[in-house]
């Protein structure tokens, strides 16, 4: 890729272009956050910043987009003239991936010229409520199946193959345990995970034979889907099977349909009954994390679940209502006062402790046993730093560890409340009453 200067609305290159001809190319901080919790959140789980930080180290416009943007935008010689030395050149504050964040909190605060902090808003937002929503819809999955297992199956119907890498990684992040994507595996160092499909037992005259050659082939992966036809019988044969070549080990059986809990308890009895105490059960098949809570909360005897689509497009709550709002141009702090839409101004920080968090003023003083969240990960457009997943991950434990219960619940949970400090409740209140005044 040339360049990623048309990932943009159109309205950010025509204001662009009417800052650079009024000469209005002074400091700007644009905040981006979460202005309310989706149904059934109790927190969010930040992800795709290092998505951001690459895009915005490699953010211009190529001769064949400013082409483009000539008739598309209405521009001018001289306004192609500034966009095509145009670089992202500003600072970015963020918490890191992996962290526990709730509404109103920024997830990250761009500062820049104004031209260049305008025109990212579009990929940023993409990019950041994306995969914070899937990332926040997979710590919910993994929080509901306790000490079992989870891996993603989510790739083939995730919105695209960019999608596909996106949510092997962000549910990672919040502890899955592979991915069956092969790609997003090798890219993030993953665990590559996987069975067979269907088509496969129905390819071979009956499942004995089918199971024979998968556990013949790769004995060391024998995990066996036993539902094609009859499932308690696809167990039998499993167990013949794996008893036959004498594997154990990693072997397992998978469950992709039906009554799973009641198929589970069956074949850990059948397997046991066998003596394949160490063979593992692998359930599948539509889960989200309200089935795998109840699967759990029953005592179903599964080893791991695999989580497709309702983690993948994160079913019940798509998107996030995010915002990227402009909150301070040329030192002046500026809010915008729509009915359910204000925003507070002047750059922020996130000070939290055990008993909660506090929204604050990027340069105030951190209070009394907090501690900031948001921390430099980009100055004058070179990025401060890298995160490892498992840094990340380790970050998604500590929060999750830090949110009180009633926020971990599956269903109807309480998000905890963000107070806002003395000198951001002050700032708001005089920005306010001067947009006001008559």
């Amino acid at each position: 890729m040339t360049g990623v200067g048309l990932c943009v609305d159109l309205y950010e290159v025509r204001m662009a272009a009417s800052y650079l001809r009024r000469g209005m190319t002074q400091s700007a901080t644009f905040s981006l956050f979460a202005r309310d919790l989706p149904a059934n959140r109790g927190f969010l789980v930040a992800a795709g910043l290092a998505d951001c930080l690459d895009l915005l180290e490699r953010f211009r416009f190529c001769p064949a987009e400013l082409d483009y943007l000539t008739s598309a935008a209405g521009l001018t010689p001289s306004d192609v003239d500034d966009l095509s030395r145009l670089r992202f050149r500003g600072t970015v504050r963020a918490v890191p991936e992996g962290t526990v964040v709730l509404a109103d909190e920024p997830l990250l605060e761009v500062t820049a010229p104004i031209v260049q902090a305008q025109l990212v808003e579009t990929a940023l937002l993409n990019l950041v409520t994306y995969q914070t929503a899937i990332a926040s819809k997979a710590a919910r999955c993994r929080t509901a199946a306790g000490s079992k297992e989870v891996v993603d199956f989510a790739a083939r119907r995730t919105h695209g193959p960019d999608a596909a890498m996106a949510v092997a990684r962000a549910s990672a992040i919040v502890g899955f345990g592979g991915t069956s994507h092969v790609n997003a595996a090798r890219r993030y160092g993953l665990r590559a995970v996987g069975t067979m499909a269907h088509s496969y037992v129905e390819a071979f005259p009956d499942e004995r034979a089918a199971f024979r050659a998968f556990a013949q082939d790769f004995p060391s992966a024998a995990v066996l889907l036993v539902d094609t036809y009859d499932t308690v019988a696809g167990v039998r044969a499993a167990v013949d099977v794996l008893s036959e070549l004498r594997l154990t080990g990693q072997a397992g059986i998978r469950l992709d349909s039906g009554d799973l809990h009641a198929l589970a308890v069956t074949a850990r009895r059948v397997l046991d009954e066998a003596g394949l105490f160490s063979v593992r059960i692998v359930a599948s098949g539509g889960l989200d994390e309200f089935r795998i809570a109840r699967l759990v909360a029953g005592g179903a005897p599964i080893d791991v679940f695999g989580v497709g689509t309702k983690m993948g497009v994160s079913a019940d709550a798509p998107s996030l209502d995010t915002a990227y709002k402009l909150v301070t141009y040329a030192r002046r702090a500026v809010m915008k006062l729509s009915a359910g839409k204000a925003s507070a101004p002047g750059a922020k920080q996130v000070f939290r402790s055990p008993a909660g968090d506090q929204l604050g003023l990027a340069g105030e003083p951190t209070p009394k046993d907090h501690i900031p969240l948001l921390t430099t990960v980009m100055r004058d457009g070179a990025r401060t730093g890298t995160q490892s997943i498992a840094d990340a991950r380790a970050r998604f434990e500590e929060g999750l560890a830090w949110l009180p219960e009633s926020a971990r619940l599956i269903d109807e949970p309480q998000p905890p409340l963000v107070r806002r400090t003395t000198r951001l409740a002050e700032l708001t209140a005089r920005v306010e009453a001067s947009l006001t005044a008559v």
